[in-house]
């Protein structure tokens, strides 16, 4: 297992840390359609939903071991459901 955030910055799905942890901090990112905290573990089967300003990206987690993150060429995560949503609303 890993930490969220951590896994968000591995699989390139945020750019920094940082702005992952800020991303949980306001509720656009879910584990499992349930809220959490930066430092809650995602595993293998998991089904994530990050909430960027105009898009909701649905991925299921492929790769939880970080070494193995860290390594280029690893794919971490396939993609559910991807849609744009009015930037307007919170779409989470």
């Amino acid at each position: 297992m890993i930490r969220i955030d951590l896994f968000l910055k591995l699989s390139r799905l945020v750019k920094r840390r940082t702005i992952a942890q800020e991303m949980v901090e306001i509720g656009a990112v879910r584990i499992n359609e349930r809220s959490i905290k930066a430092a809650s573990p995602v595993q293998r089967g998991d089904i994530v939903d990050v909430a960027y300003a105009t898009r909701l990206v649905r991925i299921r987690v492929l790769e939880d071991d970080e070494p193995r993150l860290r390594r280029a060429g690893i794919i971490a995560f396939e993609v559910i459901e991807e849609r744009k949503v009015d930037p307007a609303t919170r779409p989470w």
